[in-house]
């Protein structure tokens, strides 16, 4: 099991404006990842490279759920980032807070 400690948000009040175009842009980012990854299979699935449905059953396999669940970390974490930015100018800057391990 991985471990899912995220840093910590700050106090602050809700910023509507704010999480409302981070909503957006996930869905953007979602729709756009979601229309290529269906071209990709369409396209190898038409040169013959793998059968119709053969992607599907792929998705359940133990790497590739392995690396899925790496990469939601991943994202997960830049995520939080970016919600527990500050406008303080005494905080330090997105390159000088250290990874989390």
């Amino acid at each position: 099991m991985t471990d899912r400690s995220y840093p910590p948000l700050p106090p602050m009040a809700p910023d509507v404006e704010r999480l409302t175009g981070l909503v957006f842009e996930l869905a953007s980012q979602l729709h756009i990842e979601r229309t290529r990854r269906l071209a990709l299979e369409t396209a190898l699935a038409r040169v013959g490279v793998i059968a119709p449905g053969q992607a599907d059953a792929l998705a359940e396999d133990a790497a590739v759920l392995a690396r899925s669940r790496a990469e939601l970390e991943t994202s997960m974490r830049k995520l939080m980032r970016v919600l527990s930015e500050s406008d303080d100018p005494k905080a330090p800057l997105r390159g000088e807070v250290p990874a989390p391990r």
